[in-house]
């Protein structure tokens, strides 16, 4: 193939057959939780949302196929079209794909479940590609030089050292069109030693047994990575975070659509450490949008139940529904080893006890609806000091967020956190400050944004373009 096809139906296979037994659970890894959501979930999100693709096929670990179409309800993954056990083997799991397609021609991207950091562009890229070239490699160039070793009776020893400039780092996904792939696969199961040989993908079943099939390479991504290993649970996480605050602000037309016609209540108290600006900022600015806006009265105070409870009732009496809530804690008043035993009891109260109040308060009218709890983390006003302080209330508020963004996902009710807190550069002593904290006013537009998205379970910084 050498000039461009028409486009034809594009699927998404994805792989989830692991059980995560290098990551020390007998768990499928796909479904353990990064960011508020399990992997799967992840991954199915960005293929759902690809306008490329038409359709999702899941090959899942026997046995739990029934959580995940569950997980498809829940989520309203449209695009999955069906969930099906998975062989014992990865030849044998993408196999049992490639029967469930049927015989009408179709593009097949394979992708490996536990890939939930995929950019948008590689997919695009993908199919792209396909358009011309019968089978795609996603690949990135190799950081590191690699050795070719011999096993010797005391050990390993290197036999070569190739030249890593014509070396790649096979990613996924691996795409092909579907006669492709299904031939390479018909002749690998008909030769006696494939078992006892098998190739690590699926390129290397079309390099093998189709030598005279060109396989096209899209470059892939350094954060492209494969949860392998419990340390990339924790690096898939922050990497997690970071596409959610590089991700691009909406425009004024998204905001107002998510806005028009909704009811937002923001809670924050009083005492001078409440986030009461940026509060009344995200009242504001979503009242210029269109929403009716409802907020604590004055001198009231976030960890009272009646206070928190009381506003939520108005609310919804005078606009017969609440869509959002968002419950913005402030800096402290002074480092802890300046406060007094009653300023310290306030603050406590106010950035662990009132998080947990308005979710308490909030989740009855929220299931209503299918709305949004979003938090926003102290640090917004840029005041200086507090930092022990700032540090613990923003530790419980995001654990709090991930936790119920999971047990209200049943509800429909999505949980997110903003944490306007600068990151860090790394190598700097004392993990410095990478930037000026936030503007109130980019606090309040990126608590906007995150309303207006399709996310959950996500900390989000504070968007560049907000400030």
């Amino acid at each position: 193939m050498t000039d461009l096809e028409p486009r034809l139906r594009t699927v998404a296979v994805v792989l989830a057959g692991g059980v995560g037994r290098r990551v020390g659970l007998n768990t499928p890894k796909q479904l353990l939780e990064i960011g508020g959501k399990t992997i799967l979930e992840h991954t199915l999100a960005l293929f759902n949302g690809a306008p490329e693709i038409d359709e999702i096929l899941v090959l899942m670990t026997p046995g739990f196929t029934g959580e995940v179409e569950r997980l498809v309800e829940r989520n309203g993954y449209r695009k999955v079209t069906g969930v099906l056990e998975g062989g014992e083997t990865r030849s044998e799991t993408t196999w049992r794909a490639l029967r469930a397609l049927g015989q009408g021609e179709c593009d097949v991207l394979l992708h490996d479940a536990v890939r939930p950091l995929t950019e948008p562009r590689i997919i695009s890229d993908c199919v792209a590609a396909l358009r011309v070239h019968p089978a795609v490699e996603v690949a990135i160039p190799s950081s590191d030089t690699l050795v070719v070793v011999s096993r010797g009776p005391h050990g390993e020893t290197v036999r070569d050292i190739p030249d890593r400039a014509g070396l790649r780092r096979v990613q996924t996904p691996q795409c092909f069109r579907l006669s492709v792939i299904r031939e390479a696969y018909e002749r690998a199961f008909a030769d006696p030693a494939f078992g006892d040989r098998p190739p690590t993908d699926d390129c290397g079943v079309v390099l093998r047994y189709l030598p005279d099939v060109p396989i096209h390479v899209v470059p892939g991504s350094e954060r492209n990575m494969k949860v392998t290993h419990p340390v990339d649970l924790f690096i898939a996480d922050q990497l997690l975070r970071l596409a959610a605050a590089e991700a691009p602000a909406p425009p004024d037309e998204a905001l107002r659509e998510a806005m028009a016609g909704r009811t937002l209540v923001v809670l924050g108290g009083s005492g001078g450490h409440t986030g009461a600006g940026v509060a009344e900022l995200a009242g504001e600015l979503a009242g210029r949008y269109g929403a009716r806006v409802f907020a604590l009265p004055e001198g009231s105070r976030v960890q009272d139940p009646r206070a928190v409870g009381g506003t939520l009732a108005r609310a919804a009496g005078e606009t017969g529904r609440i869509d959002y809530v968002a419950s913005v804690a402030g800096a402290p008043p002074g480092d802890l080893g300046s406060l007094d035993d009653s300023a310290v009891a306030e603050w406590v109260g106010a950035s662990h006890l009132g998080p947990v109040t308005v979710a308490r308060a909030a989740l009855p009218h929220l299931r209503e609806t299918r709305g949004r709890l979003l938090f926003c983390g102290p640090g917004a006003d840029g005041r200086a000091g507090g930092d022990a302080l700032q540090a613990q209330a923003r530790a419980s508020m995001t654990a709090l967020a991930g936790a119920l963004a999971g047990e209200w996902a049943a509800y429909g009710v999505r949980v997110d956190c903003v944490d306007p807190a600068p990151a860090a550069i790394p190598g700097r002593p004392g993990g410095g400050p990478a930037a000026a904290p936030p503007s109130p006013r980019a606090v309040a537009r990126t608590m906007l944004a995150v309303l207006a998205s399709d996310v959950t379970g996500r900390v989000v910084g504070v968007h560049p373009a907000a400030h």
